[in-house]
């Protein structure tokens, strides 16, 4: 099975799941998202795989979000993705992908689970 994880090497939280990952006797294949972002359809099929909405997976605390009124209710699901997608820093991380299945490293013993 291959296990992917979406990691930013400056974020503990990134660090610390894919240490987890790591003490676990996994080799994950890693994806630094910031210079190689998911697509539109990948995103979409990774919110499938979480059960969650774009809205659900943006930081909110992010610069972009506030500079590209991503707050507007009237956004549509499509229109946060590719806000997402063009501005990956937006994505909430770590993502590890397991076996058909996604969790936000958020605690990073949560993907465990999917394991």
């Amino acid at each position: 099975m291959t296990i992917r994880i979406f990691h930013n090497p400056r974020c503990s939280k990134s660090r610390a799941t894919l240490a987890l990952l790591q003490e676990q006797g996994i080799d994950p294949e890693i994806t630094l998202y910031l210079d190689s972002p998911p697509d539109a359809t990948e995103l979409r099929s990774i919110l499938g795989k979480l059960g969650l909405t774009a809205r659900d997976l943006i930081r909110k605390g992010e610069a972009e979000f506030r500079e590209l009124g991503l707050s507007d209710p009237s956004l549509t699901e499509d229109q946060l993705i590719a806000a997402m997608a063009a501005n990956p820093r937006l994505i909430e991380r770590p993502i590890v992908l397991a076996g058909g299945r996604a969790a936000i490293g958020r605690p990073p013993e949560s993907v465990l689970e999917i394991l």
